[in-house]
């Protein structure tokens, strides 16, 4: 059992990032790819603070190979010759539609494409490609390192031998694969994002503040995270990006509250930001 030699990374904010190094701690050699040279430095900067982590908590003995197994790019064209490209660019159909069949005319025609979405409809994406078949969801979870859960998603079309590779690549990873039919929200999505907006709702209401409201569930219920905790380390603006998805799909009950369409104005995305249900002083 082994990861893909060569493994590509479209987009490298936090789940990009978390993504590549996750693949080159595994032993894969991976290129990353970013839209200019500012993102492609922080992309840079991004997964070498994840490697210098892994070294601290002993992870990692010897951080150079895996080192020299990473490259960052600005142009796709890069991707040629990967086993597997994994896009993780924003949460916009658009955008990742274009994105996906953009890469499909770069790599080898046995190459795996997958994509990062954790909302958006894996035979929706694969309309734009011309090999459904190579193509699947691989939706991981943030923050990645620390996350033993990765979605592998299943297209109509998608091939019953991707499927056992990606299995294989995400145990490999030391994570664990559940297998989920395309629909919307998937799994995580939908369970996860109908009890965050409760809780939304609830602090909007004044049942409780925000750190009761997650203790009721982290200590009655044995969730490792609070929601309003857990939504503030997914991104305010991606949680809602997700919710408006599937209010659009499933109807009423994923309708987003106001209180975080408010937040979300505000600049208070969470974690990232500094502030959220919570503050936040690490270093972003």
């Amino acid at each position: 059992m082994s990861v893909p030699g060569t493994v590509g990374v479209l987009g490298g904010g936090r789940m990009g990032a978390g993504i590549a190094h996750a693949f080159l701690l595994a032993g894969a050699r991976v290129r990353l790819v970013e839209r200019d040279e500012r993102s492609a430095d922080a992309a840079r900067t991004r997964v070498l603070a994840s490697i210098e982590n892994s070294v601290r908590r002993g992870d990692l003995v010897e951080p150079r190979p895996v080192i020299e197994s990473f490259a960052v790019h600005t142009d796709p064209v890069t991707f040629a010759g990967v086993d597997l490209v994994i896009e993780a660019v924003p949460e916009d159909r658009t955008l990742k539609a274009e994105a996906l069949a953009h890469i499909e005319q770069i790599v080898a025609h046995d190459a795996v494409l997958a994509t990062n979405t954790s909302s958006i409809s894996i035979d929706e994406l694969a309309a734009s490609l011309e090999r459904p078949e190579r193509f699947l969801g691989l939706h991981f979870f943030n923050p990645v390192p620390a996350s033993k859960l990765v979605e592998l998603v299943v297209g109509s079309r998608t091939e019953r031998s991707v499927v056992d590779a990606a299995r294989e690549w995400v145990a490999t990873l030391r994570k664990t694969p559940v297998v989920i039919r395309d629909s919307p929200g998937f799994a995580s999505s939908r369970l996860g994002v109908l009890l965050g907006l409760e809780a939304i709702r609830m602090l909007e209401e004044g049942v409780g503040d925000a750190a009761d409201i997650d203790a009721a569930m982290e200590l009655g219920y044995r969730h490792p995270m609070g929601p309003l905790r857990t939504t503030d380390v997914v991104g305010l603006d991606v949680r809602l990006g997700i919710a408006e998805e599937l209010a659009r799909e499933l109807g009423p009950r994923f309708e987003p509250p106001r209180l975080l369409r408010q937040m979300v104005d505000a600049g208070k995305l969470g974690r990232k930001s500094g502030e959220g249900f919570y503050v936040w002083n690490e270093e972003r």
